[in-house]
C-alpha cells in the first residue's frame, strides 16, 4: 500500500502519478523504463480500467512492453506509431538544463530513439535524482559485441582529452555473463565522475567505431516532473521557464501497488 512504501518510492509514485494525467484520449505515447516508469505504467494502467482513458503506447524495452500489457494498455511499435504526442521516462541523473545520463537500466538506445520521434519528452524522477553537474553517474554507452575490448580501449583513450575527471570503461554484466540488451548489444558503463561538456562527450563518443549510442540526452527533455517523499510534485517546463508546485495525496490502491516488480 502507499502508505507503506519508502520515501523514495513515495517520490517516483507521485512524479509518475502528476505525469499520468498528461496523457490524453487518443495519444500515441512512450513508456519508459526502469522503476519510476514502471510507477507510470502502472499509473496509467488504472486510468484505462477505471476511468476508460484510451491511448496507445510505444515502450522502450521488452520488460516495459510485459507490464504495459499486462495493466491493460494497448502496446504498438514505433513503426506502426510513427510519431508520438508524448514520451515519458525517467533519468539517472539531470542537471538544470534538464541534460540526462539514462541507461541504467540498460534501455537507453530504444529509450533516446522514442524520445527524439515525440513532440515532447517528459522525464519524472525522485529529487535525488537532481545534480549540479552530470557524472557521478556511470554514463552507459551501447556497444556491439563483435571486438568490445577494442572499443573500450578506444573509449578510454578518448577519455584522455575530455574534460572528465574518471577514465574508467567496465563492462556491465549480469550475473556471470555480459549483459545484453534488447538489441543483442552489450554495455560499457564509463566511470567519469564528474562531466565537464556533455555536448562535445556526447558528439564525439558516438564517432568511436563499435558504439552504437550513448546515455547523455542533450537537448531531449522539455519539463522534468520531480516527486518528494512527502508527496510534494514539482514540474520544470524548461521551453516555458515555469516551475509548478502542487501536493498529491496517497490513496491506497491495491491495483497499483500488489505484487509491484520494478
Amino acid at each position: 500500500m502507499a502508505g507503506e512504501l519508502s520515501p523514495i518510492d513515495k517520490a517516483k509514485f507521485v512524479a509518475a502519478k502528476r505525469a499520468a494525467d498528461l496523457v490524453e484520449d487518443g495519444m500515441r505515447v512512450g513508456l519508459g523504463t526502469g522503476s519510476t516508469a514502471a510507477w507510470l505504467v502502472r499509473c496509467l494502467g488504472e486510468m484505462v480500467r477505471e476511468q476508460g482513458l484510451s491511448f496507445t503506447a510505444v515502450p522502450t524495452s521488452t520488460r516495459t512492453a510485459e507490464l504495459a500489457r499486462e495493466m491493460g494498455i494497448r502496446v504498438i511499435s514505433l513503426d506502426e506509431a510513427k510519431w508520438l504526442d508524448l514520451t515519458i521516462d525517467g533519468a539517472d541523473e539531470f542537471d538544470a538544463d534538464l541534460n540526462l545520463i539514462k541507461g541504467g537500466g540498460g534501455a537507453l538506445l530504444q529509450e533516446k530513439i522514442v524520445a527524439t520521434a515525440s513532440d515532447q519528452m517528459v522525464v519524472i524522477a525522485d529529487a535525488g535524482k537532481e545534480v549540479e553537474t552530470l557524472g557521478a553517474f556511470p554514463l552507459p554507452a551501447e556497444v556491439i559485441p563483435f571486438g568490445w575490448q577494442t572499443t573500450q580501449a578506444l573509449i578510454e583513450e578518448t577519455l584522455v582529452s575530455m574534460d572528465v575527471l574518471g577514465r574508467t570503461a567496465t563492462l556491465r554484466m549480469n550475473g556471470d555473463a555480459p549483459f545484453v540488451t534488447d538489441e543483442g548489444n552489450y554495455i560499457l558503463d564509463l566511470h567519469l565522475k564528474r562531466i565537464g561538456n556533455c555536448r562535445q562527450l556526447a558528439m564525439v563518443l558516438n564517432q568511436i567505431p563499435g558504439v552504437v549510442e550513448n546515455g547523455l540526452f542533450i537537448d531531449i527533455c522539455d519539463t522534468v516532473i520531480i516527486g518528494y517523499g512527502d508527496g510534494e510534485v514539482e514540474t520544470r517546463d524548461i521551453n516555458e521557464g515555469t516551475v509548478e508546485k502542487d501536493r498529491l495525496d496517497f490513496v491506497e490502491t491495491d491495483n497499483l501497488f500488489t505484487d509491484l516488480a520494478d
